[in-house]
């Protein structure tokens, strides 16, 4: 499992520092703790709870072999969390979010090829028979594809869950992951709805070092599952091989035991041979004593 979340690290990083109480959301309310100059108090064992929760629930999905897509757009959460994502082998959206990405997952896997078919051109030599304008164009074309929809080249179809980082910032995201019913994990500071999200982790959502902090164990819960599903897949692999061997020693067995009860066969025979032949030889005997005496 994840390593333990310990309140005092959170506390270290930030974390419970909430927003301003004029814009806090009431909603919010069961999971702030206190107000302190005019800043809302998260309350840190409550988030270490919310963290528990989300990261057991997400390394089942990791372990089902479904992707989860990491969201954060806003400058500060951006590195980090491609980096934890990339950590955890998961897709992630650190650009702008492309609108219908998840309602319109076809067309995004259209352009998405369309960056697989230019790799395409420049290997079998394509590319360099266009002119020195449409070289341009493609190549331009093909960076902005890979700057907003690079990093989720590899998922193939609609993720698991989404993780997001700030759910008023990323609120299409979440919209979009509503109607499809995707479930979304979040940190959700004190101006969100909490009731907007599956798995809220109520958490300071500004601060780099809060993100860090929560980002990092979520990706080690992500980590987990991975690993659990490998381990599975080679618990059962090692399994069907033992049956395997044993089936084939079974096999091997019935098939030694079978050549051995035909050597035993033809020496049975031949030891009953003499005491055929010298019955035989009496009946004969006896047939001709009778026919004698008759």
């Amino acid at each position: 499992m994840a390593k333990q979340i310990e309140v005092k690290e959170l506390l270290d990083s930030g974390v419970h520092f909430g927003h301003l109480t004029r814009r806090w959301n009431p909603n919010m309310a069961p999971y702030v703790y206190m107000e302190r100059n005019g800043i809302h108090i998260i309350n840190l064992y409550k988030t270490v709870a919310k963290m528990e929760e989300a990261g057991t629930a997400l390394a089942k999905i990791a372990a089902s072999g479904r992707k989860i897509l990491f969201v954060a757009t806003k400058k500060q959460a951006k590195e980090i969390v491609s980096q934890q994502a990339e950590r955890a082998d998961m897709p992630y959206i650190t650009e702008r979010w492309p609108g219908g990405m998840l309602t319109n997952f076809v067309t995004i896997r259209k352009s998405v090829k369309k960056m697989a078919a230019v790799d395409r051109m420049k290997k079998d030599g394509t590319f360099n028979s266009l002119s020195k304008k449409e070289r341009l164009q493609v190549d331009r074309m093909k960076a902005k594809l890979e700057k907003n929809l690079g990093s989720i080249s590899d998922m193939t179809r609609l993720p698991g869950a989404i993780f997001v980082v700030d759910t008023m910032r990323e609120h299409i995201a979440v919209k979009e992951a509503h109607k499809l019913n995707i479930p979304i994990f979040a940190m959700v500071d004190t101006n969100s709805d909490p009731r907007e999200v599956d798995y809220a982790i109520p958490s300071n959502d500004d601060a780099s070092k809060s993100i860090e902090k929560v980002v990092s164990y979520v990706a080690d819960a992500i980590i987990d599952g991975i690993t659990s599903r490998k381990e599975e897949k080679k618990e059962k692999a090692e399994a069907k091989d033992a049956k395997e061997t044993k089936k084939a020693e079974k096999a091997q067995e019935v098939k030694e035991a079978k050549e051995a009860d035909e050597a035993k066969t033809p020496k049975a025979e031949a030891k009953a041979t003499p005491e055929k032949a010298a019955k035989a030889e009496d009946a004969k005997a006896s047939k001709e004593e009778s026919a004698k005496s008759e």
